[in-house]
C-alpha cells in the first residue's frame, strides 16, 4: 500500500517536473491571461442589471465607413514632416496628419474642409474591397450598447429610415427623419502595421467627416420635448466634437452649446448627467464646454488623449497637441486627482462632478466620489474592460489565445508618495478608498484583443457598459 501511495507521487512530482520544463514563455503568458479572464467574469456574474434604467442620449448620428488606411493612401510614402492640423484642407494634410498619428498609435477625427476634398475621399474609400458600414456617432453607439445591457433607451438623433433599423430593439428615437446620413470614413490600421518602416504600435483609426446635421445638433429641440415624458434616470450628453472647425455664422455655435448646457440645467437633481469626452483640437471650443458643459455633468467619460487635453485646459489654459497612448497608471491617477478636485467644488448652479471614468488600452480606471449615488464601482471598471475585448474583437467570448496584457506586474497610486500595488492574476480587479480626497478608485486590466476587428467606437460600447452598472 505504502509502496504503490510512493509510486503514485514519483510519477506526479515527474509530471509536475515535466511541465515545469516544457511550459515555454508564451505558455506562461497564455495560463496568466486565462486565470485573469476566468477571474474578471466571475466578478461580472455577480453583478447584472436587471431594473432596465431609463437612459436618455444626444447627440446625433451617422453611418460609419471602415476603410483601411493602407487602401486609402496606397503608394504613398510615408510624410517627411508628419505634423497635426486643425482640419483637413487638401490631400497632403491628410497624409502628413495620418502618418502623424499613426507612428503613435493615436486617435484622431478632423472635419475635412472642402466638399470636392470629401466626395474624392468617399470614392477611394468605397473601392477599398473591405469596406463595411456600421452605426456611427457617439449616441447611437451608447444607446445601442445600453439597450444591449437591457436599459431603456431615448436617443436625440435625426436618422434616415434606413439607418434607424440599425439600432436595436429598445431604442426610441426623438430627432426626426432626413433624407441623406452624414458619413464619416474611418481610415483603420493594425497594431505592429508598417508604412515605409514606421510600425504603429497599436490598433487604432484616424477619423474623416464632413457632417452637415451633427455640428448644428439639429435634434436638440424634439429631444428636449420628449425628455420629461421619458423622466430618465441618466442623462448622456456626446458627439459634441462634430462642431470642431465647422465654418459655423458668428455666435451660431455657442448658441447651440448654451441650448444644451440649459438642457442639462433642467434636469431635476435625480436625474445623473454624464458627459463623454472626444476628440477635441479647436482650444476655443473645449474651452467653451469646459465653461458651459462640463460644469453640468456629475460624471465625465475620457480616454489617454482626452484627460491630459482637459487637465491641461483646466490647470495652464491651453489644449495638448497628443498624449502618450499607453500612459503609466500613476500619471493618469494624478491627473484624474487633479481634475476632480478642481471640478468637484460647489459653484451657483453647478453640478459638482462625482465620477470620472478614464478608458484606456491597457486599463479601465474609475473615481467615484464617496456617498455619491455611483454604486459598484468595481463592477463598472471590470465590465468595461471586457466589453472593451469584446467589441475590438467582436467575439462576445472572451478567448485566451486571442487575449494579451500590457499591464505592468505592479503600479504605483501616484507619481509622488504613492503606495506600490502588486497585480495579482487571481484578483484583477483593484479598489481603495482615499480619505483626504474623500474619493473611491478602481483599476482593471485590459485584455487587449490580439486579432483587432475594430476600434472605432470603442470608447462608447466601455463608457456605456461601465455607467449601465453603476446607475
Amino acid at each position: 500500500m505504502m509502496e504503490s501511495a510512493s509510486k503514485y507521487l514519483s510519477l506526479v512530482a515527474l509530471l509536475v517536473g515535466l511541465a515545469l520544463v516544457w511550459l515555454r514563455p508564451g505558455q506562461e503568458d497564455l495560463l496568466k491571461v486565462d486565470t485573469v479572464i476566468s477571474s474578471l467574469l466571475k466578478y461580472e456574474a455577480k453583478y447584472v442589471e436587471e431594473n432596465q434604467p431609463r437612459i436618455a442620449v444626444g447627440y446625433g448620428a451617422c453611418k460609419d465607413l471602415f476603410v483601411t488606411g493602407s487602401h486609402m493612401l496606397a503608394n504613398v510614402s510615408f510624410p517627411a514632416n508628419p505634423d497635426n492640423f486643425m482640419g483637413v484642407g487638401d490631400e497632403d494634410q491628410l497624409v502628413r496628419m495620418y502618418g502623424f498619428f499613426f507612428k503613435a498609435g493615436a486617435a484622431a477625427e478632423r472635419f475635412v474642409h472642402g466638399q470636392e476634398l470629401w466626395k474624392e475621399l468617399l470614392e477611394t474609400g468605397l473601392k477599398d474591397t473591405e469596406h463595411r458600414w456600421g452605426l456611427g456617432g457617439n449616441a447611437p453607439v451608447m444607446a445601442a450598447r445600453f439597450a444591449r445591457e437591457g436599459a431603456k433607451v431615448l436617443l436625440g438623433a435625426k436618422l434616415s429610415p434606413g439607418l434607424a433599423e440599425w439600432l436595436p430593439e429598445g431604442v426610441e428615437v426623438a430627432g426626426g427623419d432626413i433624407e441623406s446620413d452624414d458619413v464619416h470614413l474611418i481610415m483603420e490600421y493594425k497594431r505592429n502595421e508598417e508604412w515605409d518602416g514606421v510600425v504603429s504600435p497599436r490598433a487604432n483609426r484616424f477619423i474623416i467627416h464632413h457632417d452637415l446635421n451633427n455640428p448644428m445638433v439639429s435634434s436638440l429641440e424634439q429631444f428636449r420635448q420628449a425628455l420629461p415624458l421619458f423622466n430618465p434616470q441618466l442623462l448622456v450628453v456626446g458627439g459634441l466634437q462634430m462642431m470642431d472647425n465647422f465654418p459655423f455664422r458668428e455666435g451660431e455655435r455657442l448658441e447651440r452649446i448654451l441650448l444644451i448646457r440649459d438642457q442639462m440645467v433642467a434636469m431635476d437633481q435625480d436625474t445623473r448627467v454624464h458627459f463623454e469626452m472626444a476628440s477635441f483640437v479647436d482650444e476655443s471650443l473645449l474651452a467653451e464646454l469646459t465653461e458651459h458643459i462640463i460644469p453640468q455633468a456629475d460624471s465625465l467619460g475620457m480616454n489617454e488623449q482626452e484627460l491630459p487635453n482637459l487637465h491641461s485646459l483646466l490647470t495652464k489654459g491651453e489644449v495638448t497637441t497628443m498624449a502618450d497612448s499607453n500612459p503609466r497608471i500613476a500619471e493618469v491617477l494624478d491627473q484624474m486627482r487633479e481634475v476632480y478636485s478642481i471640478l468637484s467644488v460647489a459653484k451657483g448652479t453647478n453640478r459638482p462632478v462625482t465620477r470620472i471614468h478614464l478608458h484606456t488600452l491597457a486599463y479601465q480606471a474609475i473615481l467615484t466620489a464617496k456617498g455619491s449615488p455611483w454604486k459598484n464601482t468595481g463592477a463598472a471598471a471590470v465590465k468595461s474592460s471586457l466589453t472593451a475585448h469584446r467589441h475590438v474583437c467582436a467575439d462576445k467570448e472572451v478567448k485566451p489565445e486571442k487575449s494579451f496584457l500590457i499591464m505592468d506586474d505592479s503600479f504605483s497610486t501616484s507619481k509622488e508618495g504613492g503606495r506600490r500595488v502588486p497585480f495579482i492574476n487571481t484578483r484583477p480587479l483593484t479598489c481603495w478608498e482615499e480619505e483626504d480626497l474623500g474619493v473611491n478608485i478602481c483599476i482593471a486590466p485590459v485584455l487587449v484583443c490580439a486579432q483587432a476587428v475594430q476600434t472605432a467606437g470603442g470608447g462608447d460600447n466601455i463608457s456605456a457598459a461601465g455607467l449601465v452598472v453603476q446607475i
